[in-house]
């Protein structure tokens, strides 16, 4: 197997590849994603993992790299909850996932940049946050960094009290699901 490369700037996904022990580089990937869906698919999000791995890929063509791409959403009653723009739109996110159950997807695509050969999986967690209380929200808003994680927040750094259940993977909902990817990883060609 080849160097592997994370086309991604993700602290958290980078964190979780040096929890594997693997070898790897940060080449992030230039794959600019289009905001403009919002309806849940597999497809969709497959496809997000796959171009932002392609970028990168089509740098290292012919030479001996396993890229891997990977994108994360969080769904609720369908709908895809991406990064939130402002301080509202995190306030609004983090209300609707208030007292419920949602499901986080990541979706990882592998490709060998010696053949362009590619795997990709997908991954899904279902997580229940307890009832939040406006205090609660603002106080994540306020000392936690909900702008660059989809559904305005990231597990690992939620207080005690916010999450009442998660079901599956945690890492699938902190950006990449080890499991997952090293299946993958032992499949690609």
């Amino acid at each position: 197997m080849g160097k592997i490369i994370l086309a991604s700037s993700s602290p958290r996904r980078a964190n979780i590849l040096k929890t594997l022990k693997l070898d790897f580089e940060i080449i992030p990937s230039p794959y600019v994603e289009p905001h403009e869906r919002t309806v849940f698919s597999y497809d969709y999000v497959e496809e997000l993992a796959y171009n932002k791995a392609l970028e990168v890929a089509k740098e290292k063509q012919g030479k001996d790299y396993i890229i891997i791409g990977a994108d994360t959403i969080v769904v609720v009653d369908d709908k895809i909850l991406g990064k939130p723009q402002d301080r509202q739109e995190a306030e609004e996110m983090l209300k609707m996932l208030s007292g419920r159950t949602h499901f986080v997807v990541t979706s990882i695509a592998v490709i060998n940049s010696q053949n362009m050969n590619h795997k990709i999986k997908s991954t899904t967690t279902y997580v229940t946050f307890n009832a939040l209380t406006d205090e609660q929200i603002n106080y994540y808003i306020e000392n936690f960094e909900p702008y660059d994680k989809a559904g305005s927040y990231g597990i690992q750094e939620l207080p005690e009290g916010y999450v009442r259940q998660v079901r599956g993977s945690l890492d699938n909902v902190i950006g990449l699901p080890t499991q997952t990817l090293l299946e993958i990883l032992k499949e690609i060609k």
